[in-house]
Parts: C-alpha cells; structure tokens; sequence
C-alpha cells in the first residue's frame, strides 16, 4: 500500500491537469496526511482517510479559473456542502496575463500564485488527475487509483496543447527565433526575440485550424510587436497566416481588425495552417486548407499559436461528444446524457470563445443551475446566451473590447462603440482586468458584464448580414 498526499482544506488552480503526486489506492487506504502551514507541510503520519470522504456532493474536476469560480459560487449558494477539487498542479496562472509578458509589460511572475493560495477554504483539494470518468455508477477514477463517488459532478480541467502536433515546434522552441506565449516557460523569450529583431527583418505570427484558449491571443502579440518595431525606428515585413477562415469571429470585430491590419501594411492569410518549423533553415511549413498544398516561408522571427484540443482522458470518455469536448446543453452548461454532470470553460462543448469572461457568465449559470438540480427543479434553470470577451491590445496604449455573444453580434458593456481603439480600453485590461481575475472572478464574485450591469449601462447589436471577412492577401 503506498501513501496518499495531499493537502486538507487548501487547494490551487491550473489549465492543464498532467501531474499527481498523490499516490495512495482506494478504499479507506491508510494515508500520510500534510496539513499546510504557510508554505511548509507538516507530516502527521499514517492516519486513516477518514477526513477524506470517498462520496462527495459536488466533485468539481480542474482546479483552473472554471473550477474556482464554480466552487465559490456553489459554497456561496449551498453553504456546507461538501466539495472536492481535482486538481494536480501547483501552480496557477493568470493566463491573460501572458500576452503583457511577451510584449515586455509585466514580468512573467506577476502572473503566478500557488494554488494553495486560491483555492476556497472550505473545500477538499485532491491533488491527483483523473484517469476514468465512470458516469453509470457516478463516480471517477484517478491516475493513483483513488475512486470518488459524487452526487453532482463538474468537468472543467481545460484544454491541452498539443505542440508535437507541429514538427519541429517543441525542439525550436526558445530559439531560433521561434516563441509562444501560451507557454509560461518561454513567454519571456517572445520579449527577448523582440528586442532582439532586427530592422528589415520578417517576423510571422500563426493561429492554427483548432479551436484555442483564446483566440484573440495570436493577434494581441502582433499588434503590440507592430507597434514596438514602429517605436524603435525598426522597418519590418508582418503577416499573419491563420488555419481559420477569418480573422476574428464575431464580423464587426473582424471587420475592425481587417482595416487595422491594412492600414498597419500586416499581411493576411487565411486557411493557412502551420505544419512544421525549420528551426536550423528559420522556416516555417504552411498548408493551404483548400488545396492540401503546402507552403513554406522564411522568418526571422515566428510567434506560434500551436494546436490544442480536449484533454486525452476527457476526449476518450463516455461524456465526450464527437469531437472530444463535454457534451452539454449550450445554454443550460447541463450535461446531454447524464443530468447530474456540468461542465464549463475551454473543455466544454460549449459554442463559443474559450476566454476567462466567458467563464464569468457560464459559472454563474451553472452554479444557479446545479444548486436547482439539488432541488430536482429544473423549470427553475437559467440560460447561457453565449457571452463572451476578448480584450484585443492593438497597441501599448489601445485596445478594441470585443464582446459579442451566440448570435456573433456585439454584447457591450459599456454605453460607447467599443470597436474603436480606446487608451482608457487599455488601462482597464493592464490594471483593473488582473485585480478582476484574483480578487473577484476565481473568488465566484464577478460574473460578466452579462450579469453585474445594469442593461441600460450596455451597447447590444445584432450582427450583419454579411459574414465575417475572409478574403486572403
């Protein structure tokens, strides 16, 4: 029999669930128990599992900005009840964050907190990852063999990013002038290439054909590298090759940044996947969606977005849809098949942009939602509409303020054009938006802009007829 570790009462928060370090097995296993103090373990010994009950009323699975904001807001509607998250990480990030730190405005570290400091007091913290969902005898299992048992169960543990999916990406990255901020590891080394650019060189940034954690992120960067060139008298060749058929997904948005990139002499070039890095050569592989063919490019310096997708142990259970993501109603977050499953945020099957704003509004809604079900009155549920956010920096002192919802349209918050850059749009994403993050949305106490201002405060603008810009330069 092995020991199980964990920590009683505290608990983190991450997208990516790949580690455990609890290692115990079933049953009422005899456990050595770690209670924290600060950020010290004190080892009681062998001590029977008991404060760790195999049967839970909610078991929320991830401990990323979904499971947090879910468990506060249900402790907040059900006080007492009786949580575990599942979580192995250590760490959690403020991801959004990210973006800043490649372009040079924040450190990196600003970024980062233990879990143990965001995790809801009043919860169990399992710092174990699942292997098996087992929905017909309401339980799971995790990598160390530890089986819950829930009444109620939430799936939240992101998405994964799948950098072997582009060869020669992971061996190039950090060098050759290959970067990406969607890894806390080399995000810093996005700023380093920067200032390392050179005028006249070409620098390229990539979004892949997947659905990513948001998607507003490849273009953020290169804006702001833009405008950092044009500070330092650095001429520069820029384009964008993206796997998708537009630049942005709700068409006012992408007519907006269509003009910014005409007006900025950034090339577009759309349905253009990337396939493979050079780094020795500095070349990158494109293929051509359409035509199958492939394309390749010089570089000096590349940003790449890689592909992501549903985590392996999500996408190969029995509450996967088709593409792998949690198959749930898109305005209830309630599972299709199984009624006592809810899921949110980038694992979800939910139809709209994975960022932390949309979080906002389907934790809300699934926290009502679930706390209904409890009660078996489901005619009391309330809808998701689809609201999400992508703050989109075009430049170290502007940024347009997407915000739209199913219908695509604009969904604004504030009582003005939000497609127009703005400074005062920028301030709120380098200062207020991270106090936001940490003291409010993973603490269950912000919940969008869909719900925490009053209508008369929002812009509100069906899309237009057209669909969103496509056309390839």
């Amino acid at each position: 029999m092995q020991a199980l570790r964990m920590r009683v009462g505290f608990g983190s928060a991450s997208s990516m669930m790949t580690t455990t370090s609890v290692l115990g097995h079933g049953g009422h296993a005899r456990v050595a128990s770690a209670v924290p103090i600060g950020q010290r373990w004190i080892n009681y010994g062998e001590v029977n599992s008991d404060g760790w009950s195999e049967h839970q009323s909610v078991v929320i699975v991830g401990g990323g900005t979904a499971g947090l904001a879910v468990a506060n807001q249900i402790l907040e509607l059900q006080p007492g009840i009786s949580i575990t998250v599942v979580e192995p990480s250590e760490r959690h990030y403020y991801q959004p964050g990210w973006t800043m730190a490649g372009a040079g405005i924040i450190k990196k570290e600003a970024t980062r907190r233990t879990e143990a400091e965001v995790m809801p007091k009043d919860v169990r913290w399992l710092r174990s990852a699942v292997q098996k969902f087992l929905p017909g005898f309401n339980a799971i299992l995790t990598e160390d063999g530890h089986k819950l048992t829930y009444n109620f169960l939430v799936v939240c543990p992101g998405l994964q990013i799948n950098w072997n999916k582009v060869k020669g990406l992971e061996e190039s990255l950090g060098k050759n002038g290959v970067v990406s901020n969607y890894s806390y590891k080399y995000v810093d080394k996005t700023w380093d290439e920067l200032q390392k650019f050179r005028s006249g060189g070409k620098a390229i940034f990539t979004h892949p054909a997947t659905p990513i954690k948001c998607g507003g992120a490849p273009q953020k960067i290169m804006y702001l590298a833009e405008d950092y060139f044009k500070r330092e008298s650095k001429t520069s060749s820029i384009a964008f090759y993206s796997g998708q058929p537009s630049i942005f997904t709700s068409p006012p948005y992408a007519q907006v940044l269509t003009k910014i990139c005409k007006e900025r002499n950034i090339s577009t070039h759309f349905k253009h996947d990337l396939v493979e890095i050079k780094g020795a050569e500095k070349k990158a592989v494109f293929k051509q969606l359409d035509t199958q063919e492939l394309l390749t490019v010089d570089y000096d310096f590349i940003h790449v977005t890689p592909p992501m997708g549903p985590c392996d142990f999500v996408k190969n259970s029995p509450i996967a849809d088709a593409a792998g993501w949690v198959d749930v109603d898109k305005h209830t977050t309630r599972h299709k098949k199984y009624p006592n499953i809810f899921s949110l945020g980038d694992a979800s099957s939910l139809p709209t942009s994975k960022t932390a704003a949309a979080i906002s509004a389907q934790a809300y809604v699934l926290s009502h939602n679930l706390t209904q079900a409890t009660a078996n009155c489901p005619e009391r549920f309330i809808q998701y509409d689809g609201y999400t956010s992508c703050p989109l920096m075009t430049g170290y002192d502007k940024l347009v303020l997407a915000e739209f919802d199913y219908s695509l349209g604009r969904r604004e918050t504030f009582p003005f054009d939000q497609r127009k850059e703005r400074k005062s749009m920028y301030l709120l994403k380098r200062h207020v938006f991270p106090a936001l993050y940490w003291n409010a949305l993973i603490k269950g106490k912000w919940h969008s802009a869909a719900f925490d201002f009053p209508a008369w405060t929002r812009t509100s603008v069906p899309p237009p007829a057209a669909a969103a810009v496509t056309a390839t330069k």
